[in-house]
């Protein structure tokens, strides 16, 4: 190959002709190359010469030229000198650059590593070893919180459905005390700040808000119950204030991130939250507030039909677990929630519209008369159900606090008395049942009946009477009573056993089956333990007790054909699904038969519609009416002596197709007659026109039937 060729390769690899002439003195002569003609040296071996001036080593523009005029030997050829692939170590002064070890780079790496992992260990034992309790503090303010989730009281209804108690937004305010610690408030009466900024809002002392507040080992407290939102969004608001009040403080005094400063201003109410749990409140207020209870500080039903079904009504509570950090919920934490159970809704028996009637009624006559209490019991005779049942005094369940402790309960159930002359009609019942007379039987009633160790009287003197058995009832005698119910057994101690057998039928001495809570199942011993003076007595109501609803209960059976049918109270319940279940089908007992029950409904009517009979107040145009009064001597609970008087009167109406029974009691009446025609005649007439024009029960039309009086009277 011409040294002249360009592209000529040697060895693979470009040369530097003058290099290699530096490096080899035969190096032209092999080559055929000329040397200059000019500035060389003679022999073989010599260097070109240099320009003055021009530094060893230096290339020129003809050495680059020339070397690039150098032929290349092929890919595998030998070059000149040796191999075309073999390289020599490049000589002082030579251009060629050499790359230096990896080894060194890779071991300064590696020792970086490991010191970057000794850091991270050291740093991890002292956080798991050496100040793992520090570090536990702090994160106690992340910790998870569980918090119950209120389940929505079940509403308690009227029979038309009208909400007689319900439930209403409200919030309770509850706190985290370790966020009101010195440590994380970063002042040292937190507790006393916080509770001086709440207690006007929530209505609580500050010193009990401040001691809930200073609570150790505990992350939750209520400070308060069921607020309004009204006053949860005031809370939020001085939240907010505070929270602001204190991030200037601290961005003024250069500590921006911080709470508050020592005697600063500091945040004391971002540990305060709220839950929704929520209110009970009764629309009507005192209406059958008697009957429906109420709901105590703890969410419990604490009387009447809220305790009485409170497992029903109240539901099953939920629960929440949630992250916090200072005060308030992480939100990317995750969330582990329960869901809460509402509770069912409770349809009472109760007519709205008739319970306001009754109520109204009784609160007048007791504040009228200045007694001590009094109820009113309105029963529908054929199915047994409840369609009021009032008492007054009454109370407010929306405000139980101004209420007094006595108030709360519900006398028509839980108050025990003797009945007096309202309980003639059972002995009645069995004089005519066991066919010992009937309401023509002649009866000569003295002014005195001498039996035991007493003498036995009337409530009014008089000359003997001779009167029918029809007419003992209709002037309420109580000796003709006597009489009559000693028909009962050859002897005294017979006579008391069938009568006691009558009165247990008709449900004295037992529960009525209502359920209600603190009801009374009344008084009534077995005739052997009858006093020598009781067994003449409890025929005409004295020396046995009971409460208003078995009153009401022993005419609504007679109405009724002779057949109780227990009392009721609750018609059906809502489940949480919406589902409605009726209630069970009252208990039902026959006590008397139906001849006999009409009988005693025609003897009744001689009361009220009789010019002899004891009731005409009760009298009640175009329509005919049962019905019986009854005065007692009354036993004062506090001494356990006789003290004043029970007024009442019972009865239904129509008499010859009965439809509603009312009962009628009246406790100590101190102003006016005691007598209970005058004190419950009048509410018995003004509740029994009230419920027959709102249940729209029309008369029968047919005229009243006369049984005599006086005996030998014409019938």
């Amino acid at each position: 190959m011409s040294d002249d060729e360009p592209g000529a390769r040697r060895g693979g690899r470009d040369r530097n002709p003058d290099r290699d002439r530096n490096r080899n003195p035969d190096w032209g002569r092999e080559r055929g190359e000329r040397r200059p003609a000019s500035g060389a040296r003679g022999g073989g071996g010599g260097r070109p010469a240099r320009p003055s001036g021009e530094r060893q080593g230096a290339r020129s523009p003809g050495a680059r030229d020339a070397r690039r005029s150098v032929p290349r030997p092929a890919r595998g050829e030998r070059g000149p000198g040796g191999s075309g692939g073999s390289r020599r170590p490049p000589q002082r002064g030579s251009a060629m650059l050499r790359l230096a070890s990896p080894r060194p780079r890779l071991r300064l790496v590696a020792v970086g590593l490991t010191l970057v992992v000794l850091v991270f260990t050291v740093r991890l034992l002292q956080v798991q070893a050496v100040d793992a309790s520090a570090y536990a503090d702090k994160a106690a303010v992340n910790r998870y919180i569980t918090v119950p989730l209120a389940a929505e009281r079940g509403t308690i209804t009227a029979r038309d459905g009208t909400d007689l108690a319900t439930t209403v937004d409200a919030y309770d305010i509850t706190a985290d005390p370790y966020l009101f610690t010195p440590k994380q408030a970063g002042v040292k009466d937190a507790p006393e700040r916080a509770a001086k900024l709440l207690a006007p809002l929530v209505g609580e002392k500050r010193a009990t808000l401040a001691g809930k507040l200073a609570k150790r080992n505990t992350r939750y407290v209520l400070l308060a119950r069921q607020q309004t939102p009204k006053t949860w969004k005031k809370i939020k608001k001085l939240k907010a204030r505070v929270a602001a009040e204190a991030a200037e403080s601290a961005a003024a005094d250069g500590k921006a991130g911080e709470r508050g400063g020592s005697g600063g201003r500091a945040d004391v109410l971002a540990g305060v939250y709220h839950e929704k749990h929520a209110k009970r409140v009764y629309p009507n207020k005192d209406l059958a507030a008697s009957a429906l209870g109420f709901v105590n500080t703890d969410g419990e039903g604490g009387a009447g039909v809220e305790a009485m079904f409170d497992k029903k009504l109240a539901g099953e509570n939920g629960k929440v677990t949630y992250a916090q950090s200072g005060g308030r919920q992480v939100p990317t934490a995750g969330v582990r929630e329960k869901a809460a159970r509402p509770g069912s809704d409770i349809e009472l028996t109760l007519d709205r519209e008739l319970q306001w009637a009754a109520q109204q009624a009784i609160g007048k006559q007791v504040r009228r008369s200045n007694a001590d209490s009094g109820y009113v019991v309105v029963q529908d005779t054929r199915t047994g159900e409840l369609l009021a049942l009032a008492s007054a005094p009454g109370f407010d369940p929306n405000d139980i606090a101004r209420s007094g402790r006595d108030s709360f309960g519900n006398p028509a159930l839980q108050d025990v008395y003797e009945p007096g002359s309202t309980s003639k009609l059972m002995s009645m019942a069995a004089v005519l049942q066991e066919g010992k007379a009937t309401p023509r039987t002649a009866v000569t009633v003295p002014n005195r009946l001498n039996r035991a160790d007493r003498a036995f009287a009337d409530d009014v003197d008089h000359p003997t009477w001779h009167l029918t058995l029809n007419g003992v009832l209709a002037k309420s005698s109580n000796i003709g009573t006597i009489l009559a119910t000693e028909q009962l057994g050859r002897t005294q101690p017979q006579a008391n056993q069938v009568l006691y057998r009558y009165l247990r039928k008709f449900g004295i001495g037992r529960p009525t089956g209502l359920g209600f809570p603190g009801e009374t199942p009344g008084i009534l011993e077995k005739p052997e333990k009858w006093s020598a003076s009781q067994q003449y007595t409890i025929p005409f109501g004295q020396g046995l007790s009971l409460n208003a609803v078995q009153a009401a209960s022993i005419y609504s059976t007679i109405a009724n054909g002779g057949v109780r049918t227990a009392p009721s109270l609750v018609r059906g319940t809502v489940g949480p699904d919406g589902r409605y279940t009726p209630a069970k089908k009252p208990a039902e007992r026959r006590v008397v038969s139906g001849k006999t029950a009409k009988t005693l409904a025609r003897m009744l009517e001689s009361v009220v519609d009789s010019m002899e009979g004891t009731g005409t107040v009760a009298k009640i145009p175009g329509y005919r009416v049962a019905g019986k009064t009854g005065t007692a001597n009354r036993v004062d609970p506090r001494t356990g002596r006789y003290r004043g008087y029970t007024s009442s009167f019972a009865g239904f109406a129509p008499a010859d197709k009965p439809r509603v029974t009312v009962y009628c009691a009246v406790q100590n009446p101190k102003h006016g007659s005691y007598f209970g025609s005058d004190v419950c005649g009048p509410v018995y007439k003004k509740v029994m026109k009230f419920a027959l024009k709102t249940l729209q029960v029309p008369p029968t039309g047919a005229k009243p039937a006369k049984l005599p009086v006086l005996a030998g009277q014409g019938s």
